[in-house]
This record gives C-alpha cells, structure tokens and sequence, in this order.
C-alpha cells in the first residue's frame, strides 16, 4: 500500500512538471517563471573567444567579473560563461534564435548579460586589412550585416528575458586583430593602422547599438590602449588576453556595473 502511494506520488510530480513545460512555448519560459533567489545574481556572457578565455590558460573574465561583483554586493553570483572560439554576429544570433539551447536557457534566467562579439565578423579580410591593402569599402558588407545584427540580438535578449529588468553590458574591442608586439612583427605600419581604424569603427558600431537600446557600453580600448605596455596584457598570440587582461576587462566591466545592481524594464518592448 505504501509502495503504491508512493507511486502514485511520483506520478502526480512528473504529471506537474509535464504539463508545465508543455504549456510554455519553450523550456526558458519555465525558467523565468522559477523564483530567483532573494539577492541572486545570475550572470550570463556570450561572445567568441575573448569571453570563452582562449589561449590564456586561467580563469577567464566573466568568472573574474562575478567574483568582483559578489565582493562588491555580498550576493551569490552565479556565472555561465557561453563564449565561443571563433564566434561572430551571425553565430551568436542563431544560438539564441535555437530553440531550448543553452543560450537560449542561460539568456532567460540571466539579469546580467556580457556581450563580447564583432571582431570575427572581419576574418575574412584580415590579410587584406592588416597589410594596408584595404580602405573600409573592403569591409562595408560585413560591418552593415554588424551593425544589423547587434540590434537582432539585443531584440532576443528582450524577448528571452521577458522584458524583465537586465542589466545589458556591451564590450568593445582593444584590436579586433593583433596588437602588441606580434603586431609590429607580422603587420605593416599601414596595416597596424588600418587594423586599429578598423577597431574604432567597430566599437563606435557597438556603442551606438548599446545606445539605442539603453544598454551600457563598455569601453575595452581606452585601458588597453593606456597602458604602459600593451603586450603585457594579452597571450602570446597577441590576439586575445591573458590573466592580466583578462583581469583588466573585468575590473573595467565591474566598474560599468550600477551600485546597487539595478535596471529597468525595456520601455515598448
């Protein structure tokens, strides 16, 4: 008699669950409905390579940029890092156009979401660009589909998100190419100069998408750029940080991040 009660107990608990996912139109609505914990932080990063902490060997920033938060708040901060090595707009527009895909899961139940994406976007023309053999009607194409996809993407979060409060942080870039001393090795200085005017173009792509949406922008170049020496901070690819980079962004991102953390709603969303 026992056994069968608790059968039946069973039963009743997965005829819940069942019927709850089947009355949403994907398993992230059921993830909103779940009540976040009094305090809680969920933060979500989604990017290429620099997010994902390629070449760097260590923690890469998003971890960086949560364990700063927690300190600075005294709230648990959960962090789900979804970079991608090689990732651009397109790419990261279709994980979260993919139904009940991590992305998709992660963007929903996040309040917190870190966007790193663009550089890759000019792949195809990094010969061209970084021997000073391109102006920028080389890359005209792929940085309108930039800017078009920027505001697809932000609309998805949006949409994942309920419209609920999300506080929205957009990085640019300190080179979407190499810099440092890799970069004098292996770029004429025509090619350093277009790769770095070709950076600032993509970041002013970037801020005027944050912008339009009332997301915040968070400038990567400056203190890059600023430092005493660049090489310092990034792997020896020259391509993507290391530790002390990686360091830098989340310190950056973290002092971007309204104390206390707070955001509104999208207004005629």
């Amino acid at each position: 008699m026992i056994q069968t009660l608790r059968r039946l107990a069973i039963g009743l608990v997965v005829l819940l669950i069942v019927t709850a996912i089947s009355s949403a139109d994907t398993i992230s609505e059921v993830l909103r409905r779940q009540p976040q914990a009094a305090g809680q932080v969920r933060v979500v990063a989604l990017g290429d390579s620099v997010t994902s902490g390629h070449n760097c060997n260590c923690a890469a920033f998003p971890q960086m940029y949560g364990d700063l938060l927690h300190d600075r708040s005294d709230v648990p901060v959960l962090v789900n890092n979804l970079g991608v090595a090689g990732l651009d707009s397109n790419g990261l527009l279709q994980l979260l156009n993919q139904h009940n895909s991590p992305a998709e899961q992660a963007t929903a139940a996040a309040n917190v979401v870190l966007i790193t994406i663009g550089a890759n976007d000019f792949g195809d023309h990094h010969d061209d660009v970084t021997s000073g053999q391109c102006t920028g009607d080389c890359v005209s194409d792929e940085f309108e589909q930039l800017q078009g996809n920027l505001g697809k993407i932000l609309d998805r979060i949006h949409v994942l998100r309920a419209n609920l409060p999300t506080t929205i942080l957009m990085t640019g870039y300190w080179n979407v190419f190499k810099d440092g001393d890799v970069a004098k090795r292996q770029y004429t200085p025509s090619g350093r100069i277009a790769s770095d005017q070709l950076t600032v173009r993509t970041n002013a792509a970037i801020a005027a998408a944050a912008q339009a949406d009332d997301a915040t922008y968070v400038d990567i170049y400056t203190p890059f750029e600023d430092s005493t020496d660049i090489t310092s901070l990034l792997a020896s690819d020259g391509d993507h940080p290391n530790a002390a980079g990686h360091t830098l962004i989340a310190r950056t991102l973290l002092a971007a991040t309204p104390n206390p953390l707070t955001a509104s709603p999208r207004q005629g969303g």
